[in-house]
Order: C-alpha cells, then sequence, then structure tokens
C-alpha cells in the first residue's frame, strides 16, 4: 500500500497548493492513504474548524501536528469528536483529542498513525520514546502498518527516534523545522525515515513567513508579529511504499511539487 504525508500546511498558500496538486498526486503515485501534519493551516498558527474542514475536502483522510495545534482554542472541542485530526501523544492525560488512531484505506487496510512531539529545544513533555513504545503495542494488535510523525526540533532526536522505532514501525518522518531534507532511506530494520518532509506553502519567505518580519525579528531581537507568506506556494511531501503483510518499508521518496 501506498501512503502519501504531506508536510507542514503554512497558512492560505499551503493550503492552496494542497488544493491544487493533491488530487493529480493521487491519482499519479495510486495513493491509499493520505496523512498531512495541519498545525500551521490558520494563518500559520495552530487549526480552526472551516480550515481543517477545507483540507479534509482536498483530500486528506487524516490530520497530525503538533505544538501550534493548541494556538487557537476553538479547536479543543474538535479534537474530541474528530478521531481523524491528532494532536502529539505525549502530552500530560486529561487534554483533548487522542495521538494515535486506525484508518482503513478504501480497500479496507488497516493503518496505524502516531502522533509525538519532541522535547530537545521545545517544551518539557512526557517521553516520547516511551509513549511510542506503548502505542505500538497496542496498535500491533490490530495492524502491523504504522507511520509516525515525530515534531521535533533537533536532528539527533529525530534520528534516534527513527533508530529507536526501526523494525517496528512502517516509517518515521519528521515534522515541524519546515526545510526538507534530503536525507530519505530505509533503516536496517525495515523503517522509512526522512529527518523532515518540509512545508507546503510560500517559498518566497523565511520557513513560511514574510521575508521583512522575519528579518526585523533576526535584526532587532524584538517580538515583532510575524506574517504568513502567499506567494509562490510549494508542496512538499514524501510517499512511503508499505508491504501490507510486514508493515515493512519497501520504497520511500521526497516529493516537490510547484517550482
Amino acid at each position: 500500500m501506498k501512503l502519501l504525508f504531506i508536510g507542514d500546511i503554512v497558512g492560505r498558500a499551503g493550503r492552496r497548493t494542497l488544493v491544487e496538486h493533491l488530487d493529480r498526486l493521487i491519482d499519479r503515485h495510486l495513493v491509499d492513504l493520505v496523512v498531512a501534519n495541519g498545525e500551521n493551516g490558520a494563518a500559520g498558527y495552530g487549526l480552526t474548524a472551516s480550515v481543517l474542514k477545507e483540507i479534509f475536502a482536498a483530500g486528506v483522510d487524516v490530520v497530525t501536528s503538533g505544538n501550534h495545534i493548541w494556538d487557537k482554542k476553538e479547536i479543543m472541542p474538535i479534537l474530541d469528536r474528530e478521531s481523524r485530526l491528532l494532536r502529539p501523544a505525549n502530552y500530560p492525560p486529561g487534554l483533548p483529542g487522542s495521538g494515535c488512531g486506525i484508518y482503513e484505506t478504501a480497500a479496507g487496510i488497516k493503518v496505524g498513525v502516531i502522533n509525538l512531539e519532541g522535547r530537545v529545544f521545545m517544551k518539557n513533555l512526557d517521553c516520547p520514546f516511551r509513549a511510542a513504545d506503548s502505542l505500538i503495542e497496542e496498535l500491533q494488535q490490530q495492524t502491523p502498518i504504522i507511520f509516525v510523525d515525530f515534531h521535533a526540533e533537533a536532528t539527533s532526536e529525530k534520528q534516534a527516534m527513527g533508530i529507536y522505532l526501526d523494525g517496528r514501525v512502517s516509517a518515521v518522518i519528521g515534522t515541524h523545522t519546515h526545510v526538507q531534507t534530503a536525507d530519505e532511506r530505509i533503516l536496517t530494520g525495515g523503517t522509512g525515515y526522512l529527518t523532515d518532509v518540509g512545508m507546503s506553502g510560500s517559498q518566497d519567505a523565511i520557513i513560511g513567513n514574510e521575508k521583512k518580519s522575519a528579518l526585523e525579528r533576526f535584526l532587532t531581537q524584538l517580538p515583532v508579529r510575524l506574517e504568513v507568506a502567499k506567494k509562490d506556494p510549494l508542496l512538499c511531501g514524501v510517499l512511503v511504499t508499505i508491504d501490507e503483510e510486514s508493515g515493512k518499508c519497501e520504497q520511500i521518496e521526497r516529493i516537490q511539487v510547484g517550482r
């Protein structure tokens, strides 16, 4: 089976390029399931009900997220009632939403999806490695196909997660930094790995934000409000081909559309 993962959707430009290209990508690659990180979908920070609806309408089956999922208060009740929207699993107990789920393709193939957040240069959350252990054990009772979105800052932490989960999940793909890396590979145990899938948003920008406001922040060290860029949108993703019986990754391919 083929799983297409779309990198962090940033604002209107990211949603526009998703709508423009996703159908053709699904048809061209015979994609069975589409997962996308949507935590920056609403004006660059968080998600709203209308933006989430737009992402699903574009053809996304499951939306993962990260530290910005909490930025829009209206998403809190939606996290509890929309099983196709995930937040990182290693936040403290009692928060709205879930960090994993099982989803079926049109052909009836069950796919487990796990959303985790890193701790290096980020919040002091519960251990994502130990959280992964318990979630994988739970999901493996229903399917050998498990996909992990690891939303983290540090390359070292992302690589460590890939190696830690190698042979136990189908793929570990990093998000958060908005810059697609070129280190896609299949690890020795059969797990597909990419440090960061990149973003879907304006390429005439600084990680999706208007250049002027981002540069002013760096030059002045003041808390300048960042504006989401709108020009020249680019869609970044990764296509993972997975053996349905073993759950092992057979092929991994980076995708960029819009250049």
